[in-house]
């Protein structure tokens, strides 16, 4: 079975040049990261009355679609507004948003970009978990006592 399989090469920006990196980015100058089976494009303010053909007719120019979700709202059934669109390759996202970008799709303008990113340099250093005064610890990030003391127990005991 994993003969037949079509793979991409590993991508990193710094392993294809400069053009390769220039194919990463998104709007916001984040670079894509690849998921487990393909590239992944979000697409945002998707009508609510989209059907998947009418994603497939617009984005299947682009390339072999391998995955399409466009998730339903349980209570009204129709479309949240977005559609999760799967590629095979770079090539094919890159050219789906290049070209999808800021385009009509049943009289709404979507917005297409990459669905997982890396921050930019210098962006997102701040949060997370791990590190820092925030998350587990004994202090976690606390100023005077590291926790609260038990009823009946004196100053003392601490």
């Amino acid at each position: 079975m994993a003969d037949d399989m079509e793979l991409d090469e590993p991508v990193s920006p710094q392993a294809g040049g400069a053009s390769r990196t220039a194919a990463m980015q998104t709007h916001t100058k984040a670079t894509a990261v690849r998921s487990i089976e393909g590239w992944i494009i979000m697409v945002t303010n998707v009508h609510e009355e989209a059907d998947e053909e009418a994603i497939q007719d617009k984005f299947g120019e682009f390339g072999e679609i391998k995955n399409l979700h466009l998730n339903l709202d349980r209570r009204s059934g129709y479309v949240k507004g977005y559609a999760l669109i799967e590629y095979a390759t770079l090539d094919e996202a890159r050219d789906a948003i290049d070209n999808a970008h800021n385009t009509k799709l049943l009289d709404q303008t979507v917005q297409v970009d990459f669905a997982f990113v890396r921050p930019p340099p210098g962006k997102g250093q701040g949060g997370g978990r791990g590190g820092g005064a925030g998350g587990r610890g004994p202090n976690r990030g606390r100023t005077g006592r590291s926790r609260s003391r038990s009823p009946g127990a004196s100053k003392d005991d601490a």
